[in-house]
C-alpha cells in the first residue's frame, strides 16, 4: 500500500484535479484506491460524490474527532463507494475547525496516520487531496505519506510557495516522502 499526498500551500494549482485523475487512472488499472478529501472546501467531495458536502453525515473531520477522543471506529466508517475499486473519505466545512482542535491533541501530527493504519489493508493506494496550507492538517498528510506530488504553475508566487513546502518537508523530517523507495511500487 502506498500513500500519496497532493500538496501545495498555493491554491488553484490543480491539487484536486491531480488527485482525482491519479485515483481514476490507478482505479482503471485494477488498483483499489481510497481518496481522502483533506480540504474543508470539499471540492473533491463535490466532484466525486455529492454537490452538497455539508449534508454528508460522516466526513474526515468526524473521523479525526473520534480518533482524538479515543472513540471506536466502525470498519470503513464514513467511506463512500464511488466505483468497485475507488472509495472516498469526504470532507465538508467541519474540517476548517480541525486545526484548532489539533492544537491540544496528543500526537497531533499523527491523527490521520492512525486512521490510515486502520484502513490501509483494504487499499493499494491512498491519495490525499490537501488543503492550500502548511498547517497541522498538511503536516498530518505528510506524516502518513510515502510520497508527495506538488502541482505548481509557472508563476513566481507558485514557485516561492514550492520552496516553502520543500523546506517544511525537509525541516519536518518528511524527506522520505520526497524520495520514495521505488522498490515498494
Amino acid at each position: 500500500m502506498k500513500t500519496i499526498s497532493i500538496s501545495n500551500q498555493k491554491g488553484g494549482v490543480g491539487k484536486t484535479t491531480t488527485a482525482a485523475a491519479l485515483a481514476s487512472g490507478l482505479e482503471r488499472t485494477g488498483r483499489k484506491v481510497l481518496l481522502i478529501d483533506f480540504d474543508s472546501q470539499a471540492n473533491l467531495t463535490m466532484m466525486m460524490a455529492d454537490q452538497n458536502p455539508d449534508s454528508i453525515p460522516i466526513g474526515v473531520a468526524d473521523i479525526m474527532t473520534k480518533i482524538i477522543e479515543d472513540q471506536p471506529l466502525a470498519p470503513m466508517e464514513g467511506i463512500i463507494r464511488i466505483t468497485k475499486n475507488l472509495d472516498l473519505l469526504p470532507s465538508n466545512i467541519q474540517l476548517s475547525g480541525m486545526e484548532n482542535i489539533l492544537v491540544n491533541a496528543l500526537s497531533r501530527e499523527n491523527i490521520l496516520k492512525m486512521y490510515v493504519n486502520e484502513v490501509k489493508s483494504q487499499y493499494d493506494y491512498i491519495i490525499i487531496d490537501c488543503l492550500p496550507s502548511l498547517g497541522m492538517l498538511t503536516i498530518n498528510a505528510l506524516a502518513v505519506s510515502d510520497s508527495v506530488i506538488i502541482p505548481v504553475q509557472s508563476h513566481f508566487l507558485s514557485v516561492k510557495d514550492l520552496e516553502l513546502l520543500l523546506k517544511t518537508i525537509i525541516i519536518g523530517g518528511f524527506e522520505a516522502a520526497l524520495a520514495p523507495n521505488d522498490s515498494r511500487n
